[in-house]
């Protein structure tokens, strides 16, 4: 996985300032969607992948006329991180079963991309989201196919819980420059919005 770096490539279609964003924003969501709501969280940027050591990864997008975005969630099928989900929830660990465990990440994973959607969707129209899909983690060995313009490892330490580890890789068609202010940072998630 050694192609899958933390640093920018390509012909740097994406501005500093619009990397920054899309990194700002995919923390707030994190944030809202992969923390409990009675604990804190500090999330961090790693540029060593070989931290990252789960075993599967839920993916999803987000994708415009000008981008490709990709939110990969690493995980292990472990007690530590069942754990981790069924406090989310509010279940105890014991009734979390296999796919009630896979629900959990899939739904977390929603829940964080619709987030990220939705506050893009300040900056760029006509945005669209996919489902999740679950694939082993050797896949992200080929993420450099994808000519990313924007790669970037995030770390997520709770206490009592396992750290967990979040990818965003940008794909751009066009040269891209938006800004998160200081006010839209503080901007509240609110509540998952249902059509």
């Amino acid at each position: 996985m050694e192609e899958m770096t933390g640093q920018t490539t390509g012909s740097q279609l994406i501005s500093p300032s619009a990397r920054d964003g899309f990194d700002t924003l995919l923390q707030q969501a994190l944030k809202a969607s992969m923390v409990p709501s009675d604990a804190s969280a500090e999330i961090s940027v790693i540029d060593d992948i070989a931290a990252i050591s789960e075993k599967k990864i839920v993916v999803l997008t987000v994708s415009s006329y000008l981008f490709r975005l990709m939110v990969m969630f690493h995980f292990s099928p472990d007690a530590a991180t069942r754990g981790h989900f069924a406090r989310l929830n509010r279940v105890d660990p014991s009734e979390m079963d296999d796919q009630g465990f896979m629900d959990a990440i899939a739904e977390c994973g929603n829940l964080c991309c619709g987030i990220l959607n939705r506050d893009l969707g300040r900056f760029f129209p006509h945005l669209g989201m996919s489902t999740p899909n679950v694939i082993d983690s050797h896949c992200a060995a080929y993420l450099q196919r994808l000519n990313a313009e924007h790669i970037r490892h995030f770390a997520i330490d709770v206490p009592e819980s396992p750290r967990l580890h979040v990818s965003l890789c940008v794909s751009a068609y066009a040269e891209m420059d938006f800004a998160v202010s200081a006010d839209e940072q503080d901007v509240s998630t609110g509540e998952l919005e249902l059509f």
